[in-house]
Order: structure tokens, then C-alpha cells, then sequence
């Protein structure tokens, strides 16, 4: 879950501090942490009364804030001409360029350091490459090419197998099934918002990235794709025998009807069915990991 994740920009906080934390992006930052819990949640035998959750949940907090804080770096003179997001603290000049910069790296490669030495090599790597992706990969590939969306959703898709390794798992079946699930609910997720947003897309200089640049055709097939083929791989867990036929049930009714929503937007090709297919899938998330943790088998 990246910094695509969620379209308003942060309400400006006045004082020094509340600058810094507008950067962290703090409600992204609290679905990352969510995803991590839920997967160090599935892949523990101890629940949540491991050290090692902590210095997840802390190292994964300080990498994905930084991840965000050098996004808006990167992205600062773009972020000044879009109405979403030139609230932001280095658009308004509210913070100078060399202080967001020194803040950004201080966070992001201290976190990764971290999680390093507080869980394991392999959950300290895992961040690296997701922080090395997500900022210089993803974040210059937005004003060049439409293939940023599936590449940002690698990243996005990381926190859950951070927290996942971060319990002392292996990289198995279900380790990748967290990721595929994450990935293809966040792909119908920015189409919605890049519908909503076209115009400021286009202001901002990230052409590729909008529905003018696709066309509604190509996002609408796209959108019923991606949701469709979501249905199957959250169900996942249960074929794995990590979750019980209770998820299983759920999981199918969410995704149906996250496809539904799709399908809508693809029929109706409105603004407002993409504003309903966004709603819904800020909601189908947070359930869907809900009902994963409820019906775990132990």
C-alpha cells in the first residue's frame, strides 16, 4: 500500500513537528502498519505477544514514512500545481527542501537498519528493495509511463510479507498470496482515483497516469480485470489452509462485490461510479484482512 493509496492530502498541522508528520503521510502510513500486523498476525504461532511485533511495527512505521516524505521530495514541484495535493509541505514551502531531504533519508534508511537488526536479515532487505522501488523506480516512471501503476503496486503490496517474514516465516504459498491480494485490490483502487482526478493528473504532469491518456475503454477493462481476477486469489488463505471456509464465504462476498462496483464504473464510465467503486474499496480491504484474522487456523 503506497502513497497512492488514499487521494486527499493530509490537513495542514501547524508547528514545526506537524510539518515532518504531514510528509510521513500518517493515514497511508496507518494502512501499511495495518497490512504489516495482519501478516506478522497469520504467520506467528505466538499471536501478537512477540517482541519481534514491535520492532516490526516501528521499522516498517519509520521505512513507509520515508518512502512518502521522499515521494513528496521528488515530486514537489508537481504537487504545487495539483489541487490534491498542493497543501502539501514542501509545495506551500513550508518546510525547506534540504530539511524534508535530511528527514526522509534519516527515517527511511534508519527503518530499514532497524528492521535489520531488530527482526531478521531478510525483513531488512525486503524494505530496502520496497523503499528502492517505490522511490526510484515508481515515483520517476509516473511522468513516463502508464506501467508506474503496476509497478508502485509492487511496493504497496510489501507491508504484509514485511510483517509476515518479520515473524520468523519463509517465503511460502501464502506469503505470496498476501501480495497478490494487496497488489490487485490496489490496481481497480488508483484507476478510481485517477478517474476522480483526471484533470489534476494532467496538471501535475503525470499524463500517463490518466484516463485521458488510457482512454475509458482500456481503464474499464483494466478495472473489471483486476477485480476479477482478485476473486480467486482471495481465496487463497483457505486453499492454503491458513483461514477457515468462514473467510473463505466472506472473502468471496467482498470481492464480488468489489467486482460489481468495477463493472459499474465500466457500464457507466462516470465520476461517480468511480467514486463509488473508491469508497468501496477502502472499505473491501480492512474487512477482508478483518476476516482473515478472525478465522485463522490455528
Amino acid at each position: 500500500m503506497n502513497a497512492r493509496t488514499h487521494p486527499a492530502a493530509v490537513p495542514a498541522r501547524s508547528g514545526r513537528i506537524g510539518r515532518y508528520l504531514e510528509l510521513t503521510k500518517p493515514r497511508v502510513t496507518s494502512l501499511v502498519l495495518a497490512a504489516t500486523l495482519v501478516g506478522f498476525y497469520m504467520a506467528s504461532d505466538s499471536g501478537l505477544r512477540d517482541w519481534a511485533l514491535l520492532h516490526a511495527m516501528l521499522g516498517t512505521a519509520l521505512v513507509a514514512g520515508g518512502a512518502s516524505a521522499l515521494n513528496q521530495y521528488l515530486e514537489r514541484h508537481h504537487d504545487a500545481r495539483m489541487a490534491r495535493t498542493r497543501g502539501r509541505p514542501l509545495a506551500r514551502e513550508r518546510l525547506t527542501e534540504s530539511e524534508a531531504l535530511a528527514f526522509a533519508l534519516a527515517i527511511s534508511v534508519g527503518g530499514t537498519l532497524y528492521l535489520a537488526l531488530t527482526t531478521n536479515a531478510l525483513t531488512g532487505l525486503l524494505a530496502a528493495a520496497t523503499l528502492a522501488l517505490y522511490v526510484f523506480l515508481y515515483t520517476p516512471l509516473k511522468k513516463r509511463t502508464a506501467l508506474a501503476t503496476l509497478v508502485g503496486a509492487v511496493p504497496g503490496a510489501a507491508p504484509p510479507v514485511l510483517g509476515w517474514t518479520a515473524a520468523g516465516a519463509a517465503l511460502d504459498g501464502m506469503a505470496l498470496a498476501l501480495f497478490m491480494i494487496v497488489f490487485l485490490w490496489q490496481l481497480p483502487h488508483f484507476l478510481a482515483i485517477a478517474w476522480i482526478y483526471d484533470a489534476d493528473y494532467l496538471k501535475g504532469g503525470f499524463r500517463p497516469l490518466t484516463i485521458t491518456h488510457s482512454g475509458e475503454a482500456g481503464a474499464s477493462r483494466q478495472i473489471i480485470l483486476y477485480c476479477a481476477a482478485l476473486v480467486p486469489i482471495s481465496l487463497l488463505p483457505t486453499t492454503l489452509a491458513v483461514t477457515g471456509r468462514a473467510y473463505m464465504f466472506g472473502a468471496l462476498v467482498c470481492g464480488l462485490t468489489y467486482l460489481g462496483y468495477g463493472a459499474a464504473v465500466a457500464l457507466f464510465r462516470t465520476s461517480a461510479a468511480a467514486k463509488r467503486l473508491l469508497r468501496v474499496s477502502v472499505i473491501y480491504l480492512p474487512v477482508l484482512l478483518a476476516l482473515m484474522v478472525a478465522d485463522k487456523a490455528f
